[in-house]
């Protein structure tokens, strides 16, 4: 029978020593509640809205259209959708972005998104309509900078 994971708010974390506990937190089969900053992950993630449930993850499991929580070689931790895997690495892009990143080791990968929290309700990563929505927008990648011009210039208008 599988451990049941407990669920860990960041905040519970001392924020001097976070980096090395959120990945022992995981390591040791914890789920972590994290609030992402910034908008690369835009309309999935809103910052102060959303927050996002992490696991722990071996990168041989990780898959195209996966969300997986990352550490650059600077040392941010980055929350980013797996658009390409080959030989060399994973290649990864924000669901608000169209320059890919990578190719990243597999040891940089640290968690994996299993669901998020909206609105106080938790919307499981496996439901359907997320599938579904996410991977069109994955498909949509080569033309997501038009999407976008498209999306200013129809503001402008209002």
């Amino acid at each position: 029978m599988k451990k049941q994971p407990h669920l860990l708010h960041t905040n519970q974390v001392d924020s001097s020593d976070r980096q090395i506990d959120l990945e022992q937190l995981l390591k040791d089969g914890n789920i972590i509640r994290i609030h992402p900053q910034g908008y690369s992950m835009y309309p999935m993630f809103l910052p102060g809205r959303d927050e996002a449930l992490i696991e722990s993850v071996c990168a041989d499991s990780c898959r195209k259209n996966d969300v997986v929580l990352y550490r650059r070689d600077s040392g941010i931790l980055v929350l980013h959708r797996i658009c390409r895997i080959t030989e060399e690495g994973f290649y990864l892009v924000g669901d608000n972005q169209w320059e890919i990143e990578g190719p990243l080791r597999p040891s940089q990968i640290i968690g994996r998104l299993v669901g998020f929290i909206r609105n106080g309700s938790e919307i499981s990563i496996s439901h359907p309509l997320y599938r579904m929505l996410s991977s069109l927008w994955l498909l949509l990648l080569p033309v997501r900078p038009v999407c976008f011009r498209l999306s200013a210039f129809l503001r402008k208008k209002k």
